[in-house]
């Protein structure tokens, strides 16, 4: 039989997303070169892969036990590909790197030129989306390594702890607090509405977690996508919210938020590293890590919160 890696990627894009205009995008490829490619790889095999709909795309029994097993065959060439890299050397040639939207925009301009300056070699590559497509991108094969909220867990995936980032609380500037409180409590959530990212975020989930706020009844997500939006309503008097400290310095620039520390023990969200366990690259990764704590070290500042 004559299977292309190019047929079992395509495939194995269809079969993740469910789409052939979204695969064909991801791919780069036009959406009929891509079906024509999943067509002809049906056709080598003798089954039918992929059930064609209105609504969609559906996998067929074979379906489902092909791309299991191909996901698996995409992942082992990139560690080939990847022990090749090693061999020239630390944090040389192609690396591609998933981070979640919560830590992109606060972690990379710090780390990247560290990086760039010690290992001008590395060819790095960035993608930046939610925790659950990035695991499966890695898993898959598209990606190396990932830059995520920790726990992780998955039989086939590893993990190193990098730092931890804390949780403030965010309020309007204007909001009355009384003059003996210090710190915040998971209590005076309960007093406004609490304005959190919208469901997938695992900073939403993190934060529901930590303060025991799972029965809440003025949670309120506006549909956010991203920190920059809610920091925006909690200004404007909408509600309240809670910030990882990394990304103080760049969203409370203005100076119309009001930032309280909680009481211990302190909510916080564990930052680190996953990678496939049969990647060959572990030591370039633990390298990797150590400059992106230092690079986060650097960002998160003790400062007296008003």
């Amino acid at each position: 039989m004559n299977i292309s890696l190019k047929q079992l990627r395509y495939f194995d894009s269809v079969a993740r997303l469910a789409h052939f205009g979204k695969a064909a995008a991801q791919c780069a490829v036009t959406q009929p070169a891509l079906s024509m490619q999943i067509q002809e790889l049906e056709k080598t095999l003798g089954v039918q892969l992929l059930e064609r709909s209105r609504k969609g795309v559906i996998l067929t029994e074979a379906g489902r036990e092909i791309a299991a097993r191909a996901e698996r065959v995409l992942a082992d060439i990139r560690d080939i590909v990847d022990t090749a890299h090693r061999q020239r050397g630390m944090l040389a040639g192609a690396l591609h790197l998933g981070v979640i939207p919560t830590l992109a925009p606060y972690v990379l301009p710090a780390a990247l030129p560290l990086v760039r300056d010690k290992y001008p070699q590395l060819d790095l590559h960035l993608r930046e989306t939610q925790t659950q497509n990035l695991i499966e991108e890695l898993l898959g094969g598209e990606l190396d390594l990932l830059l995520l909220a920790l726990p992780v867990e998955h039989p086939d995936v590893e993990t190193i702890k990098l730092f931890s980032d804390r949780f403030l609380l965010a309020l309007p500037k204007a909001r009355h607090i009384a003059a003996n409180r210090v710190r915040a409590t998971p209590e005076l959530l309960q007093q406004d509405r609490l304005l959190l990212l919208e469901e997938g975020h695992c900073l939403r989930d993190q934060a529901l977690s930590f303060c025991n706020l799972r029965r809440v009844d003025n949670i309120d997500t506006f549909g956010a996508s991203n920190l920059s939006t809610i920091v925006q309503m909690v200004a404007n008097g909408l509600g309240m919210t809670l910030l990882p400290e990394l990304s103080v310095d760049l969203e409370c620039r203005r100076g119309d938020i009001k930032l309280m520390r909680f009481s211990d023990p302190e909510p916080r969200r564990v930052v680190g590293l996953a990678y496939r366990k049969t990647s060959p690259r572990k030591r370039d990764f633990a390298a990797l890590g150590k400059l992106i704590a230092q690079a986060a070290s650097a960002q998160i500042k003790e400062m007296e919160w008003v």
